[in-house]
């Protein structure tokens, strides 16, 4: 079987750029790259050992990892029933809640954790360290409607729907994209009449993650069809049971049916569940997305380093099916090569987000710099999953079509299909690329 290229790739890291390219054999070069292999990450973690944390923040690393080896679940989020992970996810959240570490970033009025920026980077790293499982079926609620709802929810907002987003009381989804309006967003079309003291809903959603357990979603509707296209728009609370609405699954091409679409037909909202300003939900909903480029993202980060590590054990266990020597993987020079550039880059990357996350704490505001390590993080995650699928070889067909964790060869093969998606969520790499050349470099529109 010939190698796979990366889905958004076909550079010179990527073997079937080139199918003339054969496997070279074990050389010289072969033997630095291995080299250089075993000793990027040691160089590049002394250096990144030059920033230096307080001995308060030392001590919040400890108490961190020390809650954290005593708490951690030990199963149940990797259920492939939603249901069955949700139950897991609350269960994980309220011990969290209980032990004062839910809500890490929250401020201390909303009952979190008000941690700083240096607290959070500590208790994200340690949390991926740790191998503690992400709520993920929590997500929209903690990252995005609660911290929106805090930014721009009126009072009675606030007071019911917080305390039951950060005990995990409650599961929100978000009904933002459509068939019509994905990177586009403003030119979404889902519409809200005004009757009396309700709106009146009707149009379609796509993508919505965990709708089919969802409580509440956050939803993006048109409420002034005269007006320009990034006005009229309106951020409402909708309650999942209204009557009207209508949830399909959608299946993915790793397998799993997390994602839906939403039907909404004359669906009745109370005009009380808008949040902010009729008409304003534009700035909202860019308030809600801002949440997602902040300093969980060094969770994946740690998790990407893991895997890395783990892809190179696999090189060296998986023998080459073009060797007649049993030869395995580690031992090819181009296999040896990019397994070196993908220890590089998540150093890289990580060094990239310490700038970021020290530029915050500075100016006090998110720098528009994000997109470039959420943009450099998703190409690397693709690159390293195809990767991984270059060094199994034919033995990805032998794929069960299920999620498996740890290193088997189903986890590698599903995490490879779900990282297609990884340029195209929470932004497409082609609108972080507009970001970065008209917000980064100045460049015109």
């Amino acid at each position: 079987m010939g190698s796979v290229a990366p889905p958004t790739q076909s550079g010179p890291d990527s073997v079937a750029s080139d199918p003339a390219r054969a496997r070279p054999r074990r050389s010289r070069l072969t033997h630095c790259w291995r080299r250089l292999l075993e000793t990027t990450a040691v160089a590049l973690n002394s250096a990144a050992m030059d920033l230096e944390f307080s001995s308060e923040e030392e001590q919040f690393r400890r108490e961190a990892r020390e809650w954290l080896e005593a708490n951690r679940p030990a199963e149940g989020q990797g259920s492939e029933d939603p249901k069955v992970r949700c139950e897991a996810d609350r269960a994980w959240q309220r011990t969290m809640f209980e032990g004062g570490w839910a809500g890490i970033n929250w401020p201390t009025e909303y009952g979190g954790r008000g941690a700083s920026l240096m607290e959070q980077v500590i208790w994200y790293e340690e949390f991926a360290r740790a191998e503690a499982p992400d709520p993920t079926t929590l997500f929209v609620g903690l990252k995005h409607g609660g911290p929106t709802l805090m930014a721009c929810g009126s009072d009675e907002q606030k007071s019911f729907h917080l305390p039951k987003i950060l005990r995990g009381d409650v599961v929100w989804c978000q009904g933002f994209s459509e068939p019509g309006a994905g990177s586009d967003l403003a030119a979404l079309s889902t519409k809200a009449v005004i009757d009396g003291d309700d709106l009146v809903v009707t149009g379609q959603k796509i993508w919505t993650s965990f709708g089919n357990i969802a409580e509440y979603q956050e939803l993006l509707v048109r409420t002034d069809p005269d007006a320009p296209k990034h006005k009229g728009i309106s951020w409402v609370i909708c309650p999942m049971d209204a009557k009207g609405i209508d949830v399909r699954m959608i299946r993915t091409i790793a397998g799993h049916e997390e994602f839906c679409e939403v039907f909404y037909d004359e669906v009745r909202i109370p005009r009380a569940n808008i949040v902010g300003k009729m008409n304003d939900g534009w700035k909202v909903a860019m308030s809600t997305l801002s949440f997602e480029r902040g300093t969980a993202f060094l969770a994946e980060q740690v998790r990407l380093e893991r895997l890395v590590e783990e892809l190179v054990t696999l090189a060296r266990e998986t023998p080459l099916v073009t060797s007649s020597r049993r030869e395995m993987a580690l031992e090819d020079e181009e296999i040896a090569r990019r397994l070196a550039r993908a220890k590089a880059d998540v150093e890289a990357l990580r060094a990239m987000t310490y700038r970021s996350v020290s530029r915050t704490a500075r100016t006090g505001m998110p720098s528009s710099e994000a997109s470039l390590i959420r943009l450099f993080f998703s190409e690397l995650q693709q690159r390293i999953h195809a990767l991984a699928i270059d060094i199994l070889g034919p033995h990805v067909l032998d794929w069960e079509g299920n999620r498996s964790v740890g290193s088997s060869r189903s986890s590698w093969v599903f995490h490879y299909l779900l990282a297609f998606s990884s340029t195209i969520a929470a932004g497409t790499k082609e609108i972080q690329r507009n970001i970065i050349g008209e917000r980064v470099l100045g460049l015109p529109r």
